[in-house]
C-alpha cells in the first residue's frame, strides 16, 4: 500500500511519457475540467482508501477528445481483480477513483469523429482501451496498445507498453470506470461492440472481460483435442476457462480450489458435470495439490491454466514478504503448476501479477521444458464478435455464471461480500437506474 502511493509520487516527479494520443489520467468526473460543470450529477463508485470503496455523487462526464462516446450504464460487475485495487495492491490507485472495467448501456453522446455508433445504440466496452491504429492494435492485440496509457512506470516495470484500463489505477493510464451511471469511452469506434436485440445486458456484458479472458487463456495457451487440463481458481473465468478448455477438445478438466472458495468446485461441477476437483483445503493428511494430481492423472496434466492470481499467499514467507513489500506477488501457485504437470507441458497465466515474486522454482521450468505462457490482459477486441455469436447460437450461456442481481447504491456491501467469497455468490449483474427490466433466466434482485 504505501509502496503504491509512493510510486504516485514517483510518476509526478518523473512525468508521463507523451505518447497517448487520447487524454489520460480522467479518473474521477469530479477533478479538472472533465465533468460537466451544470446539470445532473450521476453515482459512481469510488476507492477511499484499503479495503474501502463508497458510492458517491460527481458531475457527469463529458466528451473530452473527439473519438469519446458518452455511455448510459444499463450493467456493470464485479470481478476478482476488482478486489486487487480494493486491497490496495495494484499501484497507484488514488482515493476518489472510479472502480469498474466491465459494463455496458447505451450511447447517450458521441464526439464528432465517432462514426461506428450512435445515440441510442445499445453496447458493451471492452476492459482495455485501445487506439486501432498503432502496430500493436493492428496485429489485434489490443491489450497492448501503444498510445492509450502514458505511464511511465508502467513502462519501465514491464519494458513495454499495455494499453490503458477502465477503472484500474494511473498505473493503466487513470481512466474512470464503469461501476457508476455514466462513463466516457475513449475511441468508441474500437472500444465499444454493438449489442443485437437478442442478446440482453445480462449476456452481453460479459463480453467486456471474462468470457474473453477465459476463452483468451486457453486458447492462447493451446489447449488442444486430447489434453488434460488443470485449472486454479473456480471463480467465474475458472469456470468459463473449464467449458472452454472442454470446447477445444480436452478430455479431462480439473478444477482447483479451496479455503472460503470451495463451494465454487460444487458450483461448477452443477453446471458442468463431467468437471472433476481438487479441494486444496481438503487434501489427506502429508498430501499436496501435486502429488494428488499425478495420482488423478500419471505423469501429470498435459496444460495447467492460472485463473487465481498471485497476491494470495499460502505460506508464512510470502505472507511476510508481500507485509514488507519485499514482492508483489507470491510464486506459490505458479511452483505447483511446475511441478504438477508432465515434462514439456504447458502453462498460461490469466490470472493477475502485478510486479515480482520471490522462490519461482525456475530450474524446474527449464530442466522440465516446461513452456510458461504470461497470457496477458486479454485482447477482449480480437475475440468479442465471435464470442458474441456463441451467446447468439446458445454454445455458451455467460447466465450460467451470474448468482445474483444487485443495485449499484450496495457496491461498498458488494466488495465485502466478494472478498469473502461469500458463499453462493459468483458472478454478479449490477443494475442502475437506467436497467432494464430482468431479463429471462436472469436472477431477482437482491438487496445486501
Amino acid at each position: 500500500m504505501a509502496a503504491s502511493q509512493a510510486a504516485n509520487l514517483v510518476e509526478k516527479a518523473v512525468g508521463h511519457s507523451d505518447n497517448a494520443s487520447v487524454t489520460t489520467d480522467v479518473s474521477n468526473y469530479a477533478k479538472g475540467t472533465y465533468g460537466e460543470e451544470t446539470g445532473e450529477k450521476i453515482k459512481a463508485t469510488v476507492w477511499q482508501g484499503k479495503n474501502s470503496v463508497e458510492v458517491v455523487e460527481m458531475p457527469k462526464p463529458r466528451v473530452v477528445d473527439e473519438g469519446d462516446v458518452i455511455v448510459k450504464v444499463t450493467g456493470s460487475t464485479i470481478c476478482g481483480s476488482d478486489l486487487h485495487l480494493y486491497h490496495g495492491v495494484i499501484p497507484q490507485l488514488e482515493k476518489g477513483d472510479v472502480l469498474g472495467h466491465e459494463f455496458c448501456g447505451v450511447v447517450e453522446r458521441v464526439g464528432p469523429t465517432v462514426k461506428n455508433v450512435k445515440a441510442g445504440d445499445r453496447v458493451v466496452a471492452a476492459f482495455p482501451i485501445a487506439c486501432g491504429e498503432c502496430r500493436n492494435c493492428q496485429k489485434k492485440l489490443t491489450s497492448a496498445c501503444e498510445r492509450t496509457n502514458e505511464n511511465s512506470i508502467t513502462n519501465a516495470m514491464y519494458g513495454k507498453r499495455t494499453a490503458g484500463i477502465f477503472g484500474y489505477s494511473h498505473f493503466t493510464g487513470g481512466f474512470a470506470g464503469g461501476q457508476a451511471e455514466y462513463v466516457r469511452v475513449p475511441y468508441g469506434d474500437v472500444n465499444l461492440l454493438q449489442l443485437p436485440d437478442d442478446v440482453p445486458d445480462e449476456k452481453g456484458l460479459y463480453l467486456s472481460d471474462v468470457l474473453a479472458t477465459a476463452y483468451h487463456c486457453v486458447v492462447d495457451t493451446g489447449v488442444e483435442k486430447g489434453d488434460v487440463v488443470a485449472i486454479w481458481g473456480a471463480g467465474p473465468i475458472g469456470q468459463m476457462a473449464v467449458e472452454f478448455s472442454f470446447s477445444q477438445g480436452a478430455t479431462r478438466v480439473i478444477l482447483i480450489d479451496g479455503g472460503a472458495g470451495a463451494w465454487r468446485l460444487d458450483y461448477i461441477k452443477s453446471k458442468i458435470p463431467k468437471l472433476e476437483t481438487v479441494d486444496f483445503s481438503n487434501l489427506p493428511k502429508g498430501e499436496s495439490i501435486t502429488s494428488q494430481l499425478k495420482k488423478i492423472v500419471p505423469g501429470g496434466p498435459d496444460v495447467a491454466l492460472e485463473c487465481a492470481a498471485g497476491e494470495y499467499a499460502k505460506g508464512w514467507a510470502h505472507y511476510f514478504e508481500i507485509l514488507l513489500g519485499m514482492e508483489t506477488d507470491t510464486s506459490e501457485i505458479l511452483n505447483e503448476m511446475i511441478t504438477s504437470v508432465r515434462p514439456f507441458a504447458r502453462i498460461g497465466i490469466t490470472g493477475v501479477y502485478a510486479g515480482y515474486a520471490n522462490h519461482f522454482n525456475i530450474g524446474a521450468l527449464m530442466q522440465t521444458g516446461i513452456r510458461l505462457i504470461g497470457n496477458g490482459q486479454a485482447p477482449v477486441q480480437k475475440y468479442w464478435e465471435h464470442l458474441l455469436e456463441l451467446i447468439r447460437q446458445d454454445e455458451i450461456n455467460p447466465l450460467d455464471m451470474v448468482t445474483h442481481r444487485v443495485q449499484l447504491d450496495d457496491m461498498a456491501e458488494l466488495y465485502a461480500a466478494f472478498e469473502r467469497r461469500q458463499e453462493g455468490m459468483q458472478k454478479v449483474y449490477v443494475t442502475t437506474r437506467f436497467s432494464h427490466p430482468p431479463a429471462a433466466g436472469s436472477p431477482e434482485l437482491t438487496k445486501l
